[in-house]
């Protein structure tokens, strides 16, 4: 019974979230094909910039790190309960692995900032002062696997367009990740784990501009379903708020 209920409220979240962000549930059922030519010039929005995270839900998963075996709300099957019981947070440390918690499963869910910009036509760079991260977007079929294996794995990109309004969403599918932290206090995710990203510009009527990341972590070796969760980061051009820092492990 609670197993069940566990699924149908996931699916009630997954289903909210793809509401809420109209754009990606367009494009995931039956939207337009994708737009043709190089990435770069072919954008239906500019992610390039600087952004910053806005915390305004799982705060204190998020702002500071739990204590070990806190873990609610998360389907954790028996070997993830049991990976997250056993963060040790000194071993991480002593085998220089306190970079953890920043790999691409966990580092959009970090209070950070984040600086986007195009390093060639066909590649976009998310820069992360949380970490020094640096997520490599390619827009191929093809893409250089140079990253597998490392924290932020390989990630494919493709723009999805929103019907006629030329407006669009940006999908990011990353595999090949190092296994890391989902959160800072040990609650895993393998290195045989999807993550699945829809990314959209959004603009309020006060003229700010908001980055809504979808994502939705899949990953069977230690969760009965995928953690589907929704981040925001509003543009920041204050260039001096930006100081990148080195991993922490706390």
């Amino acid at each position: 019974m609670k197993t069940a209920t566990l699924r149908l409220s996931l699916r009630s979240i997954l289903f909210v979230a793809l509401a809420a962000t109209a754009g990606p549930a367009i494009a995931q059922f039956g939207g337009p094909p994708p737009p043709r030519g190089p990435a770069r010039e072919i954008a239906p929005i500019d992610l390039t910039g600087q952004w910053v995270s806005i915390v305004t839900e799982d705060w204190r998963f998020r702002m500071v790190t739990p204590a070990a075996g806190d873990y609610p709300g998360l389907p954790l099957n028996a070997a993830g309960r049991s990976a997250a019981d056993a963060w040790d947070p000194a071993r991480d440390v002593a085998e220089d692995n306190a970079c953890r918690a920043y790999g691409a499963g966990g580092i959009m869910r970090m209070p950070t900032r984040l600086r986007i910009e195009w390093d060639d036509d066909a590649t976009l760079e998310i820069r992360t002062d949380a970490g020094r991260q640096i997520r490599r977007l390619q827009f191929s079929e093809s893409p250089d696997r140079e990253g597998e294996g490392d924290w932020q794995g390989v990630s494919t990109a493709e723009w999805q367009l929103h019907g006629r309004s030329g407006n669009g969403t940006l999908k990011v599918v990353t595999t090949g990740m190092r296994a890391g932290y989902f959160r800072k206090n040990g609650v895993p995710y393998g290195e045989n784990a999807v993550l699945t990203e829809y990314i959209d510009l959004l603009t309020q009527h006060d003229g700010s501009e908001w980055l809504v990341v979808l994502s939705i972590l899949d990953d069977p070796e230690f969760y009965t379903d995928p953690i589907v969760t929704s981040s925001n980061f509003r543009r920041d051009d204050n260039a001096e708020a930006w100081t990148p820092g080195e991993c922490q492990v706390d």
